[in-house]
């Protein structure tokens, strides 16, 4: 098997899963949960501490369905996460771009970002909450803060890491700096870029929920916190559960977006073209046929 292949497999494990290996982690999720169950109902678990699975569905059906308390903090925090993830990785791709293609910008302004990385950039919230006040605006804040420094680096990465061959190629073909960098650099770029996207967006989400915790006043992080402080547990595992599906939505939403614009690195995606475009050439095959086979009209000569 090629490397490429193997390199696909390892990428999209998580939607390609074969059935046998699936029933046994479908086998070994109920073996844990019934596990948990049983010990929660015996009393070996605490329900302050762990609560039943049971309990923590109940309790998700009464916030979500009954109450309906869930949706608008869930919409609250994925606006967040996804403000933060925009701004925050429009930030990182613009600045490594430049930092790429100039190198004395690359130079002055590696230190500044490498402190920014290393600086606990949690630390920072209660300074961006005392500077934007209170609501969504500081949350959006600290998620680009936290999501900005994986597409920064995988970008500026993958546009320096151009094959050399291929550099001096597109100089003896007299391209120009446009053609070099739309043609070569940014297609070797994008899989480093979307790996760097797919690491922005749960730092994204983490960054909103950070920002919950310590003000504000909607959001899943409030939810927890006030579930918490009730002494609510279920409901508190409930909400986590809520973050859990949403975190797990938006790394399949990036897995798409990879799937669609890195297709070349996906096999199924590149034997779905393959096909289409196999199909639209014997489309456009059969509407082109030569018409020297037309009989003439009877009684013409």
């Amino acid at each position: 098997m090629s490397s490429s292949a193997n390199t696909n497999e390892t990428r999209s494990w998580l939607w390609r899963v074969n059935p046998t290996h699936a029933a046994g982690h479908a086998g070994l999720l109920v073996g844990l949960l019934v596990l948990w169950e049983t010990g929660s109902r015996t009393g070996l678990l605490d329900s302050l501490i762990l609560p039943a699975p049971t309990a923590i569905l109940a309790a998700l059906w009464q916030i979500a369905v009954v109450d309906r308390l869930l949706w608008g903090h869930f919409g609250i925090t994925l606006y967040e996460a996804m403000a933060g993830f925009v701004i925050g990785s429009a930030i990182g791709i613009a600045l490594a771009i430049g930092a790429a293609l100039w190198e004395p910008f690359r130079r002055y302004s590696a230190p500044y970002v490498v402190g920014l990385q290393v600086t606990p950039r949690i630390a920072l919230a209660p300074i961006v909450i005392a500077w934007l006040g209170f609501g969504t605006t500081p949350n959006v804040a600290i998620a680009a803060l936290l999501c900005f420094f994986p597409p920064f680096l995988n970008t500026m990465t993958g546009l320096l890491d151009v094959d050399r061959d291929l550099q001096e190629m597109f100089r003896s073909l007299r391209a120009s700096k446009r053609q070099v960098f739309t043609q070569l650099m940014l297609p070797t770029a994008l899989p480093y870029m979307m790996a760097g996207l797919k690491t922005a967006m749960t730092m994204a989400l983490i960054g909103a929920i950070v920002g919950e915790f310590i003000s504000a006043s909607e959001g899943l992080g409030v939810l927890m916190h006030r579930f918490t402080f009730q002494l609510n547990m279920a409901a508190t595992f409930a909400v986590l559960v809520a973050l859990t599906l949403m975190g797990l939505l938006l790394f399949a939403l990036m897995e798409w977006v990879d799937n669609r614009i890195v297709f070349w690195r996906h096999d199924e995606r590149m034997q779905e073209i393959s096909r289409k475009r196999a199909a639209r050439e014997a489309g456009r095959a059969a509407t082109e046929t030569p018409g020297t086979a037309r009989v003439a009209p009877a009684g013409r000569t």
